[in-house]
């Protein structure tokens, strides 16, 4: 499936900034299963100051803030071409050991909740991959898909104890669940064609474990399957903070709105 992807960001702030420096991961990864064809990130009253890669391979873009602005827009596009995998993108590679996605965190740290999303989906399949499938239902339907009940910092025990959240606290609860089971988990943060519309006002996020024989394998917990051809993969991580879209430091605005835009659509390939 080839794909256009436009992402824009928009900052708006309430006093003239002093200084300001955005950490940007929005390009997708030269991964298996896709392909950037073309990529570009354009700035207005700002300056992309360095371009690097970090410990899980993500592509990063620090971006300063022109002294004395009132609105920065950071705006990203570019084309991809995808194929369908069943979720599975393979084995283990980067900086980090597979071990390392075994470690919980803040976000994912399991309580009672969590472990019993664990317990409960051992008897469920004879395989791992069949109890990995599990855990994702039994977290979508132990957290209730609802916007507006949770933030970036909420963790996944606290998202479960109020019996809703979004994609982010599915991913963080079934990494969570998966870590008790001691299987490697990590944070998946992208893009996804939604079939219904272009437009949205946000990225997506799903989770990968390591699965024996097969390597890493996706899960969409919020849309009950593992990603197809409409996803794109961009960063990923122990946790949201490790592949947030977008994060930095601010100095000499009281606040900050922050207006995202996102259009995922599918182009018509030449014959």
């Amino acid at each position: 499936m080839h794909l256009a992807v436009t992402h824009t960001t928009r900052y708006l702030f309430s006093e003239p900034v002093v200084h300001a420096l955005q950490r940007i991961r929005l390009m997708p990864k030269q991964t298996q299963g896709q392909e950037v064809l073309r990529w570009q990130v354009e700035v207005e009253n700002a300056t992309v100051e360095l371009e690097y890669e970090d410990q899980h391979c993500n592509h990063v873009t620090l971006v300063s803030a022109h002294p004395g602005s009132r609105e920065v827009v950071v705006r990203c596009s570019g084309e991809v071409a995808t194929i369908d995998n069943a979720g599975v993108i393979g084995r283990h590679s980067g900086h980090l050991p597979l071990w390392s996605f075994l470690g919980q965190t803040d976000l994912t740290r399991p309580g009672p909740k969590i472990r019993a999303m664990a317990r409960d989906c051992l008897a469920q399949g004879d395989t791992l991959l069949d109890r990995l499938h599990a855990l994702s239902r039994i977290v979508a339907e132990r957290i209730t898909y609802q916007t507006g009940t949770t933030g970036v910092d909420t963790k996944a025990e606290d998202a479960a104890l109020a019996g809703t959240g979004v994609c982010q606290d599915h991913a963080h609860a079934f990494i969570g669940a998966a870590r008790a089971m001691d299987v490697p988990a990590r944070y998946v943060s992208g893009y996804l064609m939604m079939n219904d519309r272009i437009d949205q006002d946000a990225t997506h996020a799903w989770a990968e474990a390591h699965v024996d024989g097969l390597g890493w394998v996706g899960f969409d917990v919020s849309n009950g399957i593992s990603p197809d051809p409409r996803y794109i993969r961009v960063a990923t991580g122990r946790d949201y903070r490790d592949a947030a879209p977008v994060t930095g430091i601010l100095f000499g605005a009281m606040q900050q709105d922050l207006h995202v835009s996102v259009a995922v659509e599918q182009q018509q390939t030449e014959q």
